[in-house]
């Protein structure tokens, strides 16, 4: 394991990662029901102040590093979290199209590129979001608990880049050169 702790602009990204990791945990396990009488909108006021104004004031304070990449995400998905936090009861429907939308947001920060732990977390917080919007159009529970999951394992990943970056853990995953230990016998 490689020891590069790139942490885009240092303390913002830090921050903002710990901020989602915060709200990812909260959300998805609201959504698992895994704990008992705890449910997504339990996770509200978090959503809210940490996920939304957190998010996005770190978003900003990313862009006036200049740092672009984590600029955008946390701005945007603090704008997310804010308007989820503080929109009136909507329709199955109108939720599900809110959180497809969004869904396309995350699917734009994944393959914008950075490093891997943060790919990792747009990837799997784009496949919570999309598997939460169909179970809105479809009325499937089942379906909005594996959405759920996939949130929680989005803010481990967030969470773990974070505490990373600060305790100096492994951040990437080293890549082996093409054909270096293939071994031909003969």
């Amino acid at each position: 394991m490689d020891n590069d702790v790139s942490a885009g602009s240092g303390i913002t990204t830090v921050v903002g990662r710990l901020a989602l990791g915060i709200t990812l945990l909260a959300f998805g396990l609201g959504h698992t029901e895994v704990i008992n009488g705890v449910t997504a909108a339990d996770a509200v006021s978090i959503a809210q102040y940490v996920g939304g104004v957190a998010l996005f004031v770190a978003g900003l304070m990313a862009f006036r590093d200049r740092d672009n990449a984590s600029g955008t995400a946390f701005t945007a998905l603090g704008a997310l979290w804010f308007t989820w936090a503080v929109a009136p009861e909507v329709s199955a429907n109108a939720a599900g199209l809110f959180l497809l939308l969004f869904a396309l947001v995350a699917l734009s920060l994944t393959l914008a590129g950075g490093d891997q732990l943060g790919q990792g977390t747009y990837g799997l917080f784009f496949v919570s979001l999309l598997l939460l919007s169909i179970a809105m159009f479809a009325g499937n529970d089942g379906l909005a608990k594996v959405g759920g999951w996939f949130a929680v394992a989005a803010g481990a990943v967030a969470w773990y880049a974070a505490t990373a970056a600060l305790a100096h853990w492994p951040t990437s995953v080293p890549r082996r050169a093409a054909g270096r230990g293939v071994t031909a016998t003969g």
